[in-house]
């Protein structure tokens, strides 16, 4: 069974890692310029860098999808830049999941495969796609919907050790991202850990650094440029979260039982 992923940041990566663990063959697919945080964790730096790893499965850039089959039959998982999903799906895949988490569809639809699948808010299931996956932190994350939506995008980020929005850190201005911390870095309040251009974005509480966007990346005001785990020292930036393996849970219930049915 052949699975492509839309998009390749952490909790696509989380998919794809579980997903590839439990035999199906999967392929993915990021911008040229990816914008994810959790780098140590996504496998879009394999556009980057040509390859990553997360969790002992290694991911490959891939040119084409001659190229993309090649790497799929070395038990690896191909990574392509295919903004829109055109290229992936002349491989015809067999079941299509829109990780993008966009908060909005971005033109998938239920047509696209045999078994289609969102995560998060912005799909409606029977109507964009055959399966939704919640993503919101809670009692229902990684529920698998059949009929309806997932919750709505609150703007507020999942409670972890009582912090939310103070978690994440926000370009001041449009401009270019350069960071200054690295990931399991641990930094105080008021620290400085990235720059756009040259005005300085400082930490809003201590902990440890588990996102960081890459260096060069053009970024607009507001936009999301890394985050910071409160839980400091016991912070883990190095393996999937809890939360893309419970997404990813609920993608394989989802696939499992459309596939079966």
């Amino acid at each position: 069974m052949l699975v492509y992923i839309r998009g390749a940041g952490d909790l696509a990566s989380g998919i794809g890692v579980r997903l590839h663990n439990a035999g199906l063959r999967v392929v993915m697919s990021d911008l040229e310029v990816p914008t994810a945080v959790r780098r140590s964790v996504s496998f879009s730096e394999a556009i980057r860098l040509g390859r990553m790893e997360v969790e002992g499965v290694e991911a490959v850039l891939a040119r084409d999808i001659l190229e993309a089959q090649e790497i799929i039959d070395r038990g690896q998982i191909p990574v392509l830049v295919d903004s829109t999903g055109k290229v992936v799906r002349q491989m015809k895949p067999d079941v299509e999941i829109d990780a993008i988490v966009a908060k909005k569809n971005l033109g998938t639809k239920i047509s696209d495969a045999s078994v289609v699948i969102g995560v998060g808010p912005g799909f409606c299931a029977g109507k964009d796609c055959h399966a939704v996956i919640e993503s919101m932190r809670g009692h229902t994350l990684g529920r698998a919907i059949y009929e309806g939506s997932a919750i709505e995008n609150t703007g507020i980020p999942g409670n972890i050790a009582g912090f939310t929005v103070e978690r994440v850190f926000r370009a001041p201005k449009a401009g270019k991202f350069c960071g200054k911390k690295t990931f399991g870095d641990l930094v105080k309040r008021g620290e400085v850990v990235a720059f756009v251009d040259q005005l300085p974005i400082v930490a809003s509480i201590d902990g440890m650094i588990r996102g960081m966007l890459q260096d060069g990346v053009e970024v607009f005001e507001g936009m999301k440029c890394g985050d910071i785990d409160p839980r400091g020292e016991q912070a883990n930036y190095t393996m999937c979260s809890d939360k893309a393996f419970a997404i990813a849970g609920g993608v394989l219930e989802a696939i499992v039982k459309m596939k079966v049915s």
